[in-house]
């Protein structure tokens, strides 16, 4: 190998090393901003999903409520009959 071919092996190395530590924070800013931005969604997302089954849960549990407050009420009204 010649000493031009060696020196641009060497340099190579030394030039993405480089290029790695100027860009290395910029990378660092927009994966922080993604995370933010998904983590959000992502919080956005799973707050509607349980939101949506609370309320089914609690209309399950409201329509239950009804059913035993009417058969009471008939219950009553037999025994006073």
């Amino acid at each position: 190998m010649s000493d031009e071919q060696n020196s641009s092996s060497d340099k190579s190395p030394d030039l993405k090393a480089r290029l790695k530590q100027i860009t290395q924070p910029l990378i660092d800013s927009l994966d922080s901003k993604i995370r933010d931005q998904v983590d959000h969604r992502v919080d956005e997302r799973v707050d509607e999903k349980v939101e949506q089954s609370l309320s089914a849960r609690l209309a399950v549990i409201e329509r239950a409520i009804a059913d035993l407050d009417r058969e009471i009420k008939e219950l009553q009204r037999k025994s006073t009959s």
